[in-house]
């Protein structure tokens, strides 16, 4: 419990510190866009030590299962609820109950800030799907909070 709670402050602390650093319209999106950066880096990192003693997986599928089952486990403490695919290389991954979107109250005038608290969570799906060789556009959509729906779109080599 004490670990999740330094998570979660770790986290909001992170999104302060870049979005101090990036004040004005044009820098919001800069902001996402290293939040997305430090997170890819870290699911470089975590994928490497979760996958060091499994088994190579078999495809596409097995690796998003283990993202949505091990990993996501592992990160936040429980599974994707719902992961759908339309097996052609788009994956949408559901957390109803999404940790870093909970501190956020639920009123629509949060809706905007909601990017800021995703991205990290984006590059860190994309960094780990990156080191397990396959490439990927991660993108989030919140409509009520706090679930959101991660959609990975797989990119051909």
């Amino acid at each position: 419990m004490a670990d999740e709670a330094l998570f979660q402050f770790l986290h909001s602390e992170i999104i302060q510190y870049v979005n101090s650093a990036e004040t004005g319209e044009s820098e919001n999106g800069r902001c996402v866009s290293k939040l997305e950066n430090m997170g890819f880096r870290v699911g470089q990192g975590l994928i490497e030590r979760f996958t060091k003693d499994t088994p190579r997986f078999k495809d596409e599928l097995d690796v998003m299962k283990f993202i949505c089952k091990d990993f996501w486990t592992s990160v936040f403490k429980k599974q994707i609820d719902n992961l759908r695919t339309n097996h052609q290389g788009i994956y949408v991954l559901q957390d109803n109950k999404f940790r870093l979107l909970t501190q956020l109250s639920a009123g629509k005038q949060y809706m905007e800030h909601a990017p800021k608290f995703l991205a990290f969570t984006c590059g860190l799906v994309r960094g780990a799907l990156s080191n397990l060789g396959v490439k990927s556009i991660v993108t989030a959509e919140v409509s009520v909070m706090p679930a959101c729906k991660f959609q990975v779109m797989i990119q051909k080599m």
